[in-house]
């Protein structure tokens, strides 16, 4: 593990049973996550993108292990101190959690409607052992300010609050433990476009402020564009691409890659016009019976032969800019695939 990264995720698999029968007896597996590798250096925003059921989500609870993956290690560089979070038991593993937060997707459930801002921020300090009395009082409001919330509003019930202010206010808890590396679950796409932005940029200032590190999962493409340094694409379970954001979108490598830019809305109809690449066709694959070969090829218009028998290794691709990029594609030397720069 280089001293540069913070997390280091290695063949991580979560596979959930399919039990059927008056025995549950395990008849197949999901192939939720499936041997997926990254890493994340440290003040780095990678942002995880793909379809819904790709197993984004996943990937994020394994790695705090909130749900217990089925194989792989997930390193943690703890101020020097390399970590197997795989291997803690749970006492070390609560230690540990202290520097891993998740900010939930939905702002609305994530908050306990009977207890106050103060109580919800409180709890993770007072938990810990933190702070009591009035010097909990005194981190809750300048966790409420860092947030953009004023301090008045510490003893109102979540109800009393729009959405973007709820995630403020989750914001604030997943900040109070002074954490490195925080998981974003999709923290804006239960919010309106207008405040999407003004949560986009306070993640962003909170980052500079305490060198945090992201793990940012989403669907939009746009959001990941705005806030990420690397971006991952999953499809059924594993990763297809990964690379610098700025490369990704201008020339794709992966045909997946391609299409899912190829589906962000472009206003202007001259640019939509020249666009090559088109929104995909078909339906994704059962993850608990995927297909033989590249997953991706029965919806492909590159596919060849060696697609259909084949699963590509995610590999190393010569780069321009001198950073890192790989894929998961046989054809990846020969495609001249479009990204969102026309």
């Amino acid at each position: 593990m280089s001293t540069a990264d913070l997390i280091r995720v290695e063949g991580l698999k979560k596979w959930f049973p399919i039990r059927k029968g008056f025995r549950r007896k395990a008849t197949g597996y999901v192939r939720a996550v499936d041997d997926v590798s990254f890493s994340i250096k440290k003040g780095e925003t990678l942002g995880l993108v793909g379809e819904s059921g790709c197993g984004k989500t996943t990937v994020g609870r394994c790695i705090l292990r909130a749900i217990e993956p089925t194989d792989g290690e997930v390193y943690f560089n703890r101020r020097g101190e390399v970590i197997n979070l795989t291997t803690l038991e749970s006492k070390e593993l609560r230690d540990v959690r202290r520097e891993l937060r998740l900010i939930f997707q939905d702002p609305y459930s994530s908050l306990n409607p009977r207890m106050t801002v103060r109580d919800l921020i409180a709890e993770p300090l007072i938990v810990n052992n933190i702070a009591r009395g009035s010097e909990l009082d005194n981190r809750v409001a300048k966790l409420l300010n860092k947030v953009g919330l004023r301090p008045e509003y510490m003893q109102r019930y979540p109800h009393a609050f729009s959405g973007g202010q709820r995630q403020r206010i989750g914001i604030a808890r997943a900040l109070a433990l002074n954490p490195s590396f925080v998981i974003c679950d999709e923290p804006v796409s239960a919010l309106d476009v207008s405040v999407q932005a003004q949560i986009l940029n306070l993640l962003h200032e909170l980052q500079v402020e305490f060198n945090l590190t992201y793990l940012f999962i989403s669907h939009d493409l746009g959001v990941v564009q705005h806030i990420s340094d690397r971006i991952a694409v999953m499809y059924v379970g594993r990763l297809v691409e990964i690379g610098d954001a700025e490369r990704l979108f201008e020339r794709p490598l992966h045909p997946y890659s391609a299409s899912l830019l190829a589906s962000a809305p472009i206003p202007d109809p001259k640019r939509r016009s020249r666009r090559k690449e088109r929104p995909l066709k078909g339906e994704v694959p059962d993850s608990s019976a995927p297909p033989k070969g590249c997953y991706f090829h029965p919806r492909c218009p590159y596919a060849q032969a060696i697609c259909r028998e084949v699963y590509p290794e995610l590999r190393s691709f010569p780069s321009d800019n001198g950073h890192e990029h790989h894929v998961a594609c046989h054809l990846a030397e020969e495609l001249e695939l479009q990204g969102l720069s026309i």
